[in-house]
């Protein structure tokens, strides 16, 4: 159990905005990619004020390569004996069901989990998310980077056993509580983020090769670093009319950038784009019809760009509803080269 370091120092009153449970996360999988898998997860449940009531940890067998075993430890030796997810799903339910998931790089682990209850045919039971990275910096801690070592350094926090997934949510929890106590004391509005459950699942070729072959790495190690060919869409056959008007609807060719979660996955409603007719862009320019997040005010690079060019922005329920009513391409037919 992590010692009550900041108990006494807590704030009274307490901010009546702020959440009433956390539940502090981390997972280790096979790799970064959609169809990768989660090999261990752990969670430390803390109270409204940053009080440790709980912690849990379990292995999971991701039933293909374990991946980066260099990183995490867990070879396929280790994991042949572990429960599948759908085996821990309920009980990992338990411990983040009406919490706040608390995580470093949170739109990761997130996506992570809400990929393996979708595969299980059901939802996480959690709807909003905290990232420590943004909390740190939101609070302006003196930090040289954003890894974790970082922020526990700062607090004094002892790292153990880096990349165990039980550790590392013990060494976030104890960095968290004296974060969290700091923005309480400066009546902080802490930087919640809504978490979508996937509402659809498919898996993709490299998960489908494991299931049926056995274990196939879906990626390369290359000089410490992770390595997956780039997924090849076909080019859009229609010319690009410009940008999207709010309030109209969209045309075949416009070019269409995703930034963030979103609920049906991403790559699922990436298909649908291109199905519809729409050009898929991997960055944003000056030439991008619309950009679809459902984090406008976030600081990511493509938010930044879109606000800088002053590019059209809608969140993801939006874009679904336009996505049903293209209108065709004016004088464009498929083939013809796009622009």
């Amino acid at each position: 159990m992590l010692e009550d370091r900041i108990a006494a120092a807590s704030p009274t009153p307490w901010p009546a905005a702020y959440p009433e449970g956390y539940a502090v996360v981390d997972v280790e999988t096979t790799g970064l990619a959609r169809d990768d898998r989660i090999v261990s997860a752990a969670v430390y449940q803390l109270d409204a004020r940053g009080r440790v009531e709980d912690s849990w940890y379990t292995l999971v067998n991701p039933r293909r390569d374990p991946g980066p075993v260099w990183i995490h430890g867990l070879t396929s030796e280790v994991l042949a004996d572990a429960p599948v997810f759908e085996d821990v799903a309920e009980e990992f339910a338990k411990r983040l069901d009406g919490r706040v998931l608390v995580a470093h790089n949170a739109a990761f682990d997130w996506s992570m989990i809400a990929r393996e209850y979708a595969r299980a045919g059901s939802e996480a039971p959690v709807r909003r998310r905290l990232c420590t990275i943004a909390l740190s910096k939101e609070l302006g801690l003196p930090l040289p980077n954003h890894k974790l070592e970082s922020l526990a350094a700062h607090y004094g926090v002892e790292q153990r056993q880096a990349h165990h997934a039980l550790d590392d949510a013990r060494v976030l929890a104890e960095a968290f509580r004296p974060s969290l106590a700091l923005a309480a004391e400066a009546n902080l509005r802490l930087p919640l983020l809504a978490c979508q459950p996937l509402t659809e699942w498919s898996d993709g070729p490299a998960a489908i090769r494991s299931a049926t072959v056995g274990y196939q790495p879906s990626w390369q190690h290359r000089g410490g670093a992770t390595w997956r060919p780039s997924r090849k869409r076909p080019a859009c056959p229609y010319p690009n009319p410009g940008r999207y008007e709010p309030g109209k609807q969209l045309i075949q060719g416009m070019r269409v950038a995703f930034s963030g979660d979103t609920s049906i996955d991403r790559e699922l409603l990436e298909d649908r784009a291109t199905e519809a007719g729409l050009h898929v862009a991997t960055s944003i320019s000056r030439l991008t019809s619309l950009l679809v997040t459902n984090d406008p005010g976030s600081h990511t690079s493509k938010t930044v760009r879109a606000r800088q060019y002053g590019t059209p922005v809608v969140d993801e329920a939006a874009f679904v509803q336009l996505l049903s009513h293209v209108l065709p391409a004016e004088g464009a037919r498929p083939g013809a080269p796009g622009r």
